[in-house]
């Protein structure tokens, strides 16, 4: 982000020169890297408060500029999508943009993030959509391997803790991803998610008991017969495979689950759309 090219979009509302003097220190504050400080020639300090309002008065003349055209996008801080009828002229207008944005704004275009494309093959803020005439919104898959990756090593983390800890530590992270993406309209995901977390509870519980006798001991205390409990505590197979199969499903089904409190992903969002 060229610094002058900023501050004359910021002084084209603000009159104050105290004001404009005080954020053009802000942009140019030192910058450490390896130790050493050194002067700030463009951009913006990552994190600041005041980046995000910067960032988005530089890019209301994209904005404007977009609208002129006529096009239809959608764009969320420095991500924006652009919809038109094809490809031919969605490579026209990713050429069109991109020079506006390096000659006007004096923005370098990310080539490896930006791609001319169907809406179903990208993703924005997190979503896709599905291919059909009339398209759904859905979680794209990026942010369901993210979430996964997350879960497992919450997961990792806890393998010395009782299940209702390993609960109570993972019922945070599930509720604020679900919050975020209350807005999709295929479920499915959430359900196979909801299934694999349970999966990974289950395998948790194979590992820490440990022994056949403890294993036996505990299927038997959840109702399964003697003769079952032994031939699957003896099975020779590893947690992950025991926490799909049917005797821990028997003895630890979802209602147990339920009861424990751990919180179900698509019941969540189901209760966020009935609210909405």
């Amino acid at each position: 982000m060229n610094h002058d090219v900023l501050m004359a979009r910021v002084a084209r509302k603000v009159k104050d020169e105290r004001v404009l003097k005080l954020i053009r220190r802000y942009l140019e504050a030192g910058l450490m890297e390896g130790g050493v400080a050194s002067a700030r020639r463009e951009g913006t300090p990552q994190g600041g408060p005041l980046s995000p309002l910067l960032s988005n008065i530089l890019l209301t003349d994209l904005d404007r500029e977009l609208e002129k055209r006529g096009y239809r996008f959608c764009r969320y801080a420095d991500d924006c999508n652009i919809y038109v009828g094809c490809k031919r002229s969605g490579e026209r207008t990713m050429a069109a943009i991109t020079a506006f944005l390096e000659r006007r704004l004096k923005l370098k275009v990310n080539a490896a993030k930006s791609a001319v494309a169907r809406p179903w093959q990208r993703k924005f803020l997190g979503y896709s959509m599905t291919w059909h005439r009339k398209p759904k919104l859905k979680i794209a898959q990026p942010s369901v391997e993210r979430f996964a990756e997350k879960i497992h090593q919450t997961l990792r983390r806890a393998r010395g803790r009782s299940l209702k800890q390993v609960v109570e530590q993972l019922n945070p992270v599930l509720r604020g991803w679900v919050a975020y993406f209350q807005l999709t309209e295929v479920k499915g995901v959430l359900a196979e998610l909801d299934g694999w977390i349970r999966h990974k509870l289950r395998a948790l519980l194979w590992r820490q008991w440990k022994r056949v006798y403890t294993r036996a001991k505990n299927l038997m205390g959840r109702g399964l017969s003697e003769q079952r409990a032994w031939q699957s505590a003896c099975n020779g197979h590893g947690p992950w495979w025991n926490g799909g199969t049917s005797h821990m499903n028997a003895a630890y089904p979802q209602s147990w689950f339920d009861r424990m409190g751990l919180v179900s992903l698509l019941d969540t969002q189901r209760r966020f759309s009935s609210a909405s």
